[in-house]
């Protein structure tokens, strides 16, 4: 991913929702066959199956299945595989021709797409919050924003692209395309300035890219 934001004539960072519809529109993460394309994050499949196998087991332990939010569902690549195990799946974005795009693709009976920002907007209601590799392209403030609207959740499912190795927690950036590694810096939302409140964490599982690639973690948060 290109670590360069965008930015307005007068140096002031452009809005957040301007900022990742261009993401799409010049295809700064990259493209595929589809219309739009969400980075090879979303499509490596190094990365991408062993965090799939880790929340289908997640939401299989469950003997009736819950209801998922999924909050910057991207391209639907991986939600697509999740749907089925739900009770009603929730996926937002907030690029609205993207959100339009999934809507024509994917249907089904327990599948609604909304486009909202989630820093901004009031957010659906659900069970579990699963939230990958989004925050990490956030400014402190509007991380602090969506984490103080997942204490609804009991459960939170958040992946964050990490330096390998010690690093100094939660570095501010301009909220785009770029993430923090730049900085040698990733997100930890239980430590300052988030210090988020959970009762219960689990590492459900992490993928080594290289030692100056970084890491891409998931962990299971219980909230209460």
């Amino acid at each position: 991913m290109s670590e360069q934001y965008p930015l307005r004539k007068n140096k002031t960072p452009w809005p957040t929702k301007k900022a990742m519809e261009q993401v799409y529109e010049m295809k700064l993460w990259g493209s595929g066959e589809e219309m739009f394309y969400s980075g090879d994050g979303s499509h490596i499949s190094k990365i991408v199956e062993p965090y799939k196998q880790a929340v289908i087991s997640f939401l299989n332990s469950f003997p009736t299945p819950i209801t998922v939010c999924d909050f910057g569902c991207g391209d639907f690549n991986i939600g697509k595989d999740f749907v089925q195990y739900t009770k009603h799946y929730k996926a937002v974005d907030i690029v609205a021709p993207l959100i339009k795009y999934n809507k024509q693709k994917y249907q089904e009976e327990n599948l609604t797409f909304y486009c909202l920002d989630l820093a901004v907007d009031e957010l659906p209601k659900g069970d579990c919050a699963i939230v990958r590799q989004v925050l990490q392209h956030l400014s402190n403030k509007e991380v602090q924003a969506i984490l103080d609207k997942l204490t609804d959740f009991k459960y939170i499912i958040l992946t964050e692209h990490i330096p390998v190795g010690d690093f100094i927690p939660n570095q501010d950036i301009i909220s785009g395309q770029g993430i923090r590694i730049k900085k040698q810096s990733g997100l930890d939302i239980l430590k300052a300035p988030f210090c988020f409140q959970v009762k219960e964490t689990k590492e459900l599982c992490s993928v080594m890219l290289s030692p100056k690639k970084g890491r891409i973690v998931t962990y299971l948060y219980k909230v209460f």
